[in-house]
């Protein structure tokens, strides 16, 4: 390929550009859109390369459903094949509905021990599309109170789970962080809550929080951060047992390593240790 075509793989590579852009520039640098189209696949590798847990004899995988606000609610299951009672945690997805890297963390949490379910927020709008432009852009049309609610029941889902033990933890990344967020105000049934890098409450919401929290954020991320101390003061005031761990030199997203661009391995490590420490302390029978 040529220096032109090689800078722009490279760009869409990293995140710079977007798959709509890709192939628009694709096609007039080597004349074809179908050559443009082929390059994708090639590309989209990222996604399956840098999955860590993939379905084996140990996790059991499936398409459930649940009942949410605005219907049943399609969701992405994963849990040992042991055959016991686990803590259950949640895992909601970025801004891009329920994507491969999403399903890789929620086998990565089963691995772990525990019932995962990741909840696709765009089941109104027919699922999750391949095109992540345009899951994005679904992402703006949904109404905000009424996904809150379809996350919310994904509490009271997984505490009557014949494989749950009870406990329920919520967890999630960038959008899902901030729904983290908003699933702990409105469900003083959780358990144990951790947002990683998401917007963060109002300050009067905060007291409605029962559950502990602890929240990841990253250190180059003014937008999402400008909201911290406002938080930790409600936290505060309210009484709520929280932690906030700040990750210097890390990028807003930098726990999703399909993303080389923003992907920071040292920072996501360690707050995946913290938040399987957390959900183990919180969530495991005997611990109340």
């Amino acid at each position: 390929m040529d220096k032109k075509i090689n800078n722009l793989v490279s760009d869409f590579k990293k995140g710079v550009i977007s798959r709509r852009k890709f192939l628009k520039k694709a096609a007039l640098y080597t004349g074809s859109t179908s050559l443009a189209l082929s390059l994708i696949p090639i590309l989209e590798q990222n996604s399956i390369i840098a999955a860590v847990v993939s379905d084996s004899d140990e996790l059991k995988t499936e398409m459930v459903k649940y009942q949410g606000k605005s219907g049943q609610i399609m969701a992405y299951m994963a849990k040992p094949v042991s055959g016991k009672k686990y803590p259950a945690v949640i895992i909601i997805h970025e801004n891009r509905g329920l994507q491969p890297h999403i399903k890789d963390v929620t086998r990565r949490m089963a691995a772990e021990g525990f019932l995962a379910l990741a909840p696709d927020g765009l089941t109104p709008l027919g699922g999750t599309p391949e095109d992540q432009d345009e899951a994005r852009n679904r992402i703006g049309q949904l109404d905000m109170e009424v996904t809150t609610q379809d996350f919310s029941a994904a509490v009271k889902y997984l505490k009557s789970h014949p494989d749950s033990n009870g406990k329920v933890g919520c967890t999630g990344f960038c959008w899902g962080g901030g729904m983290t967020n908003r699933v702990a105000v409105s469900s003083p049934d959780l358990d144990a809550a951790v947002p990683y890098y998401g917007s963060t409450p109002a300050p009067e919401d905060v007291s409605k929080i029962k559950s502990p929290v602890m929240a990841h954020y990253a250190g180059d991320d003014p937008r999402i951060n400008a909201g911290i101390p406002a938080f930790e003061k409600a936290l505060k005031e309210a009484g709520i047992e929280y932690n906030i761990f700040m990750y210097e030199g890390a990028m807003h997203a930098f726990n999703n390593d399909s993303n080389p661009a923003r992907y920071n391995k040292a920072a996501a490590e360690l707050a995946w240790e913290r938040t399987i420490e957390f959900f183990r302390e919180k969530l495991e029978q005997g611990n109340d």
